[in-house]
């Protein structure tokens, strides 16, 4: 009989530690199930407010000071002059008078309910996500961001702490819950059974402080930018909601049901312009942490590398998206599609490149 040695020894307590990883990620998902399911009742039982609300503060005030232009109708012996409400016609972003919609629990008590559960199942499921991440930190001695697998379990662990950090600062985003919970099942479950990956240790190239800085800030970026781009796929939405009403035109059911309950399209609008105008300063100090990791590494700041490119690619089309908002005529939906093509690059950037396109960040591996 034999006594294992440290190395051994050491190794088993890392076996340990990624078993209890696994474990967590799996306990972690269950309970966002069970919060996906709360946040679906939240949506079913919330009441729907009335149309005429919203259409209302489609019209301006000339409608009850019956100042509004006339219309002249001849009747028999002489003419009778009607008010014609006037409705608003929209110049620019923001200048519809539209109330935000009482969120997805319209105003019901009960729809209410189930929006708190789901928030505290939400609190749940991410402290056990975040325990499973710090678990496979301890597995691997190192940051939990080596390769895919612990990129994803990292990048849907601080989306979420993004989300209910907006919830703790008292903004409007409960809306969010149930979108983001699907996402981060789907992201966990892609994590898990095609991008999984054995603890192991990194290549020497790696072995630096600036994996700490560069990949920490690229996943903050990352989460907030998504976010971000939810808020503006549901501005789009909101926006071409309110204006077939704007229009005298009526939405579908389902569309009044859902986008009713929503924020105005110009609290979506900003909303999704702050998150990446506050952000947009880190994606670049990302990029030039990245450079300068490249010198360190490889012995160039810039090689055009596709992970590289890629990040530039990402940084230019928000620029754009950030210049497109200062620029009178692309406010609004031109601006909102310029947003979600650049959601699309740093999406490629990190899922494409990595998969498809080899290059000198291939290293990390799948």
């Amino acid at each position: 009989m034999t006594l294992a040695t440290g190395t051994e020894l050491a190794t088993a307590a890392n076996e340990h530690l990624a078993n209890i990883s696994n474990t967590l990620i799996y306990s972690a998902m269950a309970v966002y199930t069970l919060a996906f399911f709360a946040y679906i009742a939240e949506w079913l039982f919330g009441s729907r407010s009335k149309v005429a609300r919203t259409a209302a503060a489609l019209t301006t005030k000339a409608e009850k000071t019956k100042s509004a232009p006339a219309v002249t109708v001849k009747t028999a012996g002489g003419t009778a002059v009607l008010e014609r409400p006037k409705v608003v016609v929209r110049s620019s972003v923001g200048s519809r008078d539209v109330p935000d919609g009482p969120g997805a629990h319209g105003g019901d008590e009960q729809g209410d309910l189930y929006g708190r559960i789901a928030i505290s199942l939400t609190v749940l499921a991410f402290l056990v996500h975040l325990c499973g991440v710090i678990a496979r930190a301890a597995s691997v001695e190192r940051a939990p961001w080596g390769n895919m697998y612990e990129f994803n379990i990292t990048f849907s662990t601080v989306a979420v702490g993004v989300y209910l950090t907006l919830l703790a600062l008292k903004k409007n985003v409960r809306w969010l819950g149930l979108f983001l919970v699907t996402t981060v099942l789907l992201d966990l479950g892609i994590a898990v059974t095609v991008l999984y990956t054995a603890s192991d240790q990194l290549v020497p190239a790696l072995h630096s402080y600036w994996l700490y800085i560069h990949v920490s800030t690229a996943i903050l970026c990352g989460a907030v930018f998504y976010v971000g781009a939810a808020g503006t796929l549901l501005y789009l939405f909101k926006d071409s909601y309110e204006t077939k009403l704007e229009n005298g035109g009526t939405p579908g059911r389902f569309a009044t049901s859902f986008l009713e309950r929503m924020p105005a399209s110009s609290s979506l609008d900003k909303f999704a312009y702050r998150l990446n105008a506050a952000v947009f300063p880190l994606w670049t100090f990302t990029i030039i942490a990245g450079a300068i990791w490249a010198e360190s590494a490889w012995g160039r700041y810039w090689g055009w590398d596709p992970k590289e490119t890629w990040a530039f690619i990402t940084w230019v089309a928000y620029a754009c998206y950030l210049h497109a908002r200062a620029t009178a005529g692309w406010k609004g939906r031109k601006a909102a599609y310029l947003a979600l093509i650049a959601f699309g690059c740093w999406l490629f950037n990190y899922y494409g490149v990595n998969i498809f396109v080899s290059g000198k960040h291939s290293y990390a591996g799948v």
